[in-house]
């Protein structure tokens, strides 16, 4: 973004540009965590169907890890010396992804779109590592630690759609709604 996150102190042995790079990149991962608990409550408010209680306990505590994710970015942003913006208003306009689109629906047209939801937040989480871990192990640990659970997470996502030969009914969607019909077909 255009704006100069540099902030005036940080943690020590860490530049204060570079701790503005990280805080840059911490921005829109705070962001990603707040959307994405925000998702999974949608999905556990409107998830029906044959598969509803299963799906309705899973998420939950996924909820919950992702709130913990989420304060802890915001956290280490504070340490390092920026802005942890945790408002909507600024998600919103921050954020470089769409809404969740599906409302109302069975537990596997769910499941096949928060596939997709939980591979956008990992590719994103993979390329935010790349960049802080060039300036902090601290923060790529944290990140580490939270790919970690999120890749766990979309493991039993996956398992719901998944054959039993292996194959991954929302292997070519590229969207929520595509992989919605592919995990119902």
């Amino acid at each position: 973004m255009a704006r100069d996150l540099t902030p005036k102190y940080t943690v020590p042995g860490v530049e204060r540009a570079a701790a503005g790079r990280i805080i840059d990149v911490l921005r829109l991962r705070l962001h990603a965590l707040n959307d994405l608990h925000l998702t999974l409550k949608h999905i556990h408010w409107n998830v029906v169907g044959p598969h509803f209680i299963a799906v309705h306990q899973m998420v939950d505590p996924q909820v919950d890890r992702v709130r913990d994710m989420a304060d802890d970015v915001a956290e280490r942003i504070a340490a390092l010396g920026g802005v942890a913006q945790g408002t909507p208003g600024s998600l919103v306009k921050e954020r470089t992804w769409d809404d969740y689109s599906i409302g109302r629906e069975d537990a596997i047209a769910h499941l096949g779109a928060l596939d997709v939801v939980y591979t956008g937040v990992i590719e994103d989480v993979r390329a935010a590592i790349k960049v802080v871990g060039e300036i902090d192990p601290a923060t790529e640990d944290l990140l580490i630690e939270q790919l970690r659970d999120l890749e766990q997470f979309q493991w039993f996502v996956r398992a719901h759609l998944e054959s039993a030969g292996g194959t991954l009914a929302t292997a070519r969607a590229e969207t929520e709604e595509d992989a919605a019909r592919a995990a119902k077909a």
